[in-house]
């Protein structure tokens, strides 16, 4: 079941799910799971990508996870780690809409929430954008969001806030390639790469391997690439990079940018798709599953 088809706008979503809150975390992902994929979920003995992502949620509960899903706090982990120089410069942080200041930021610049999903406002030109509606929507956010609604551990005790970034230029073919490493224990095991961020029949998405081919596996949710997209420069900086960053977790997904060879970071993952994505054909959830190695949990007696 695709709840975007259902319920088109974003915020009547948050306000439904939210209503849910009160939900056991189990039971909630267990019927996620079921209405998204159709199937149902194992949880004792998880073999899918998918259903091991839902196993993530509810059993590997680190603070860590808490400090680098908040867009912001991520920074401090990513400079701790010796890449200060991949962030993308920050103009400020604030905790609500009143702190933002509009006529002391660049004429472009990016708004987000510090623990929402495609909760952006990207301004291109400031002399066009409506300051008041953009306080509207942010605030909108704020209140709707749910910490819960993909039952993610990792966003449970994030401060929600908003921060302002440098609006990132478009490359020479007038896009901004995002290009996402699946990582295992510190091993980048392949990555989506996504283009066409601003055409109107909407993005395209192919899942390459680290040699940078196109494997022959695709998310069932998104079109597929179907062109050659040429390596990137700094492609293997990006492998380090990558590496660097995912070591610490049993499966992190490492968000980077690479604009003519400048590589620039965008977010760290956790739960891909909150694990209620397909992938055609259905193998890849298994091949993936294989690569996802889950932790020893230490429980009391």
């Amino acid at each position: 079941m695709n709840y975007k088809k259902i319920f088109k706008s974003q915020k009547v979503r948050f306000i439904i799910l939210k209503l849910f809150d009160f939900v056991p975390d189990k039971l909630m992902i267990v019927i996620q799971y079921k209405l998204s994929t159709g199937r149902w979920l194992k949880l004792k003995k998880p073999i899918r990508f998918t259903e091991k992502i839902q196993w993530y949620k509810l059993n590997y509960r680190h603070d860590i996870l808490t400090k680098c899903s908040d867009k912001y706090s991520v920074r401090e982990y990513v400079t701790a780690k010796g890449l200060s120089n991949i962030l993308i410069p920050n103009y400020g942080v604030y905790n609500n809409v009143k702190e933002i200041n509009f006529e002391n930021l660049p004429d472009k610049f990016v708004l987000k929430t510090t623990n929402g999903s495609h909760t952006n406002i990207l301004c291109a030109d400031k002399s066009k954008l409506n300051s008041e509606l953009a306080k509207k929507t942010i605030k909108g956010w704020l209140y709707s969001w749910t910490s819960k609604m993909g039952r993610e551990w990792g966003y449970y005790n994030i401060k929600p806030r908003i921060i302002c970034e440098k609006l990132l230029e478009k490359d020479s073919n007038n896009d901004l390639i995002d290009y996402k490493f699946f990582c295992f224990n510190g091993k980048p095991f392949c990555l989506y790469v996504i283009v066409d961020r601003f055409l109107e029949d909407g993005i395209k998405l192919g899942i390459f391997d680290t040699e940078f081919n196109l494997m022959p596996y695709r998310r069932s949710d998104i079109r597929g690439i179907t062109t050659n997209i040429p390596k990137p420069n700094n492609f293997n900086r990006m492998l380090e990079i990558a590496k660097v960053l995912s070591k610490d977790f049993p499966f992190v997904r490492v968000d980077l940018y690479n604009i003519e060879g400048s590589i620039y970071f965008g977010e760290l993952t956790f739960y891909d798709g909150s694990g209620y994505k397909g992938y055609l054909p259905d193998e890849f959830d298994f091949i993936l599953g294989e690569k996802f190695t889950l932790p020893i949990i230490q429980t009391e007696n």
